[in-house]
């Protein structure tokens, strides 16, 4: 049976191509050994399954390993102690007498007092289920250790947070009292946030249950050489020809690592791309020019991730408009996780800590989200959207993207809707002006996204990727002389970084002597075209 690429549900070496994962279920076995209670919170599909499956399998030889899924435990079971103590015994039977793999080591006789006192006493609640737990781990012929995941389908259950101080008491207690070797709760909420979803003013809630979790540092994101080791299997199996070290930078580069993202965009390339117009064979596909094409491909596509990402948005707008002053507003955050904001995004997956700094985590969380923004902005901007995708064709000729053209002929049609008023606007403004012209030109056929170290209230870079051209655009507002030679070296600087030999720059200038227009200049062996407004 051949392998594949996989992005629903967890991963499974025999069958899917997967980064190897075994040195952090290494690190986190560690904490187990120590004896630590923790939380694997990540963002949606960031592989927190998968790992959990790898490690069960890699504690059996020392733990016995009680693994629970909350979503099976339905929502009605956590209205008292008692039906939830009740559904959590029927559920421990089940997984412990589990016909395809057992667990072997509890003594059964203990779970069957708990589901025969609990059926035959209205009245049994949590005082009455630990302290049979606890004989359960006394009595184990290994050390006990349980993990739930989906723990956010609990963590708006009253119920649920009693449950977790029942856990944090025999912790607490443990010399004396015998107890579970670890808990791990995965989820993407951190158990710490639940203060935020139940009736927050209320004293217990401003202290966590779960305040006796050890904090998880295991980076989950995939590095570039994990990337390629995945890729490498690929190879061995189909004899591509794939530079692996180069595909999988390039990968890494626009999905800092995020599983998900990474899986899909190697399914998209080794399903979809393949056999689709120029990119009749794999090793064709499997190229700067391919992976592009999977790129585009991810970003006009509906999947539960992204649904997951705006739908937050929309039901969080400090965490919208956080999120739209990073994109358009060029405002620099510090990276605060005692800000509410900051910590949800972060939570959720939107933006991760660089040196301090706040950024959006990848390339292809922000072209998404830029989208999302163009297409939910001010009809009076979207007047430069339909002009640019009446003009389209004019700027394409032989499948190569005509970018002076564009340049000029947005500062053409700017001038004649917003020329007779002038205004002076921000560089959010300007910017999304400017990309709500870009992006019907380019959309179906090309990508752009901003470079992180020059997005700031000043400057801002727009790497375009076109059939494989490249192009990089300075958008800035006209300060003065000094300041405009200034971001002329910094560009051709840019332009050195990626090899190109001409760059381009949009200037919003207000001052009343400026020469509206289109000029060229001559910076060296390289080219500069500047488009002033």
């Amino acid at each position: 049976m051949s392998r594949s690429f996989n992005v629903t549900g967890s991963c499974d070496p025999q069958i899917h191509y997967m980064v190897d994962i075994i040195e952090r279920v290494k690190q986190i076995k560690q904490l187990i050994d120590k004896g630590n209670y923790f939380t694997i919170n990540r963002a949606r599909q960031y592989g927190k399954t998968t790992t959990i499956k790898a490690l069960i399998r890699y504690l059996r030889e020392e733990y016995i390993v009680i693994s629970l899924d909350f979503q099976r435990i339905g929502n009605a079971k956590f209205a008292t102690e008692h039906t939830f103590s009740l559904a959590f015994a029927n559920y421990l039977k089940r997984i412990v007498n589990n016909k395809k793999s057992p667990i072997v080591g509890l003594n059964n006789d203990i779970i069957e007092q708990i589901i025969k006192f609990a059926k035959e006493d209205e009245l049994f609640a949590f005082d009455d289920l630990f302290p049979l737990l606890s004989d359960l781990c006394d009595t184990a012929k290994k050390p006990v250790v349980m993990i739930i995941d989906e723990v956010d389908s609990a963590i708006n259950n009253q119920v649920f947070l009693d449950f977790l101080a029942q856990i944090r008491s025999y912790y607490l207690d443990r010399e004396i009292s015998p107890t579970f070797q670890s808990v791990i709760l995965a989820g993407v909420y951190d158990v710490k946030n639940i203060k935020r979803k139940l009736r927050p003013k209320e004293e217990h809630k401003v202290n966590s249950p779960w305040n006796i979790a050890t904090d998880f540092k295991v980076d989950m994101s995939f590095s570039k050489e994990d990337i390629e080791g995945m890729l490498k299997e690929y190879e061995s199996d189909h004899h591509t020809g794939i530079n692996t070290e180069a595909m999988a930078k390039l990968i890494f580069d626009y999905t800092s690592g995020y599983p998900f993202l990474v899986s899909r965009i190697c399914k998209l390339i080794d399903e979809e791309v393949t056999g689709k117009n120029s990119f009749l064979e794999k090793a064709r596909a499997w190229t700067k020019r391919g992976f592009l094409e999977a790129v585009k491909m991810l970003l006009s596509e509906k999947n539960t991730l992204f649904e997951s990402l705006i739908g937050k948005l929309q039901d969080y707008p400090g965490l919208r408009q956080l999120i739209f002053s990073l994109l358009f507003g060029g405002e620099v955050f510090v990276y605060n996780p005692d800000e509410s904001w900051i910590d949800m995004a972060t939570m959720f997956g939107f933006i991760r800590n660089n040196n301090g700094r706040v950024e959006i985590a990848n390339r292809i969380f922000e072209m998404r989200l830029y989208n999302y923004f163009l297409a939910t902005t001010k009809s009076q901007s979207n007047k430069m959207f339909q002009i640019a995708a009446q003009s389209k064709t004019q700027f394409i000729q032989d499948s190569h993207l005509d970018m002076e053209l564009v340049l000029q002929k947005f500062v053409e049609h700017f001038e004649s809707i917003y020329g007779k008023n002038p205004q002076k606007f921000n560089e959010e403004e300007g910017r999304r002006r400017f990309l709500l012209y870009l992006r019907p030109i380019i959309n179906g056929e090309g990508n752009y996204y901003i470079e992180a170290q020059t997005r700031d209230a000043k400057r801002m870079d727009i790497v375009v990727d076109y059939h494989g051209e490249q192009f990089v655009i300075e958008l800035k507002i006209w300060r003065g002389n000094s300041y405009h030679e200034r971001g002329e070296k910094q560009l051709a600087d840019y332009l050195d970084y990626f090899h190109l030999k001409k760059g381009y720059m949009l200037s919003y200038n207000f001052n009343k002597k400026k020469e509206v227009g289109m000029k060229k200049m001559q910076l060296g062996d390289r080219v500069l075209i500047e488009a002033v407004i």
